[in-house]
């Protein structure tokens, strides 16, 4: 059996050597996830978007956005772009409410990372990140966004 460890990283490797003692195999491509309740992880395991196959991970608070694109789904971080395996209503449950925030089908934003918040006439936002880059806030997460941001 192979799974994937989604935990702090002060205990990845405590729960590393358990688990492959007991004979079950750790990758980080695996479906199935290891993760603590009420604890959220510190970094993503990842793929470099330009490498094959290349794997990493990336703290959390490394992290600008998320995007889902199709059946790739992306993690920009501060100064390149990354793919994961997990899709982006499980990444919504597995990252930290209070940092991390769904603004769309497809978009999940580390709120510290947001520069800027601009208004539209139509019931959105659009939302400026530390690197320039835009995301929008579609109608149907409007008010629960307004809610999270207090505005």
């Amino acid at each position: 059996m192979k799974i994937r460890l989604a935990v702090r990283e002060e205990r990845y490797e405590e729960l590393r050597k358990e688990l492959e003692e007991k004979g079950i195999e750790i990758d980080e491509a695996s479906d199935l996830v290891l993760s603590e309740t009420g604890k959220y992880p510190d970094y993503l395991s990842v793929r470099e978007a330009d490498a094959e196959g290349l794997r990493r991970h990336i703290p959390t608070e490394d992290i600008l956005y998320i995007e889902s694109l199709g059946h790739t789904v992306e993690v920009h971080g501060n100064s390149k772009t990354y793919e994961t395996t997990e899709r982006i209503y499980q990444l919504q449950n597995l990252l930290d409410p209070k940092i991390f925030l769904r603004i769309s089908n497809s978009v999940i934003v580390n709120r510290s990372k947001i520069r800027h918040i601009t208004p539209t006439f139509s019931q959105k936002f659009i939302l400026t990140m530390e690197d320039g880059s835009r995301v929008d806030v579609t109608r149907s997460y409007y008010y629960e966004f307004k809610k999270a941001i207090g505005i």
